[in-house]
């Protein structure tokens, strides 16, 4: 029997949405073993003076549990 797992991390990028989810998953699978999935809850920017900043994704990520 299988048992998993789901958290929710944020991460951010000054890139893109895209590079958010990249750093957030290589830095979560540091500590989480087993990630067997991932998706984005939510999307947001940040803005200065009009412009984008900063690109914020929230992840839910699924991962199976160890014996």
């Amino acid at each position: 029997m299988t048992v998993a797992k789901i958290t929710e991390i944020s991460s951010s990028s000054e890139i893109s949405f895209e590079d958010a989810i990249k750093d957030g998953l290589k830095r979560a699978s540091k500590t989480l073993h087993n990630i067997t999935g991932a998706w984005v809850s939510q999307q947001k920017v940040d803005l200065k003076d009009g412009k984008v900043v900063a690109y914020r994704v929230n992840l839910k990520l699924t991962f199976v549990l160890k014996d």
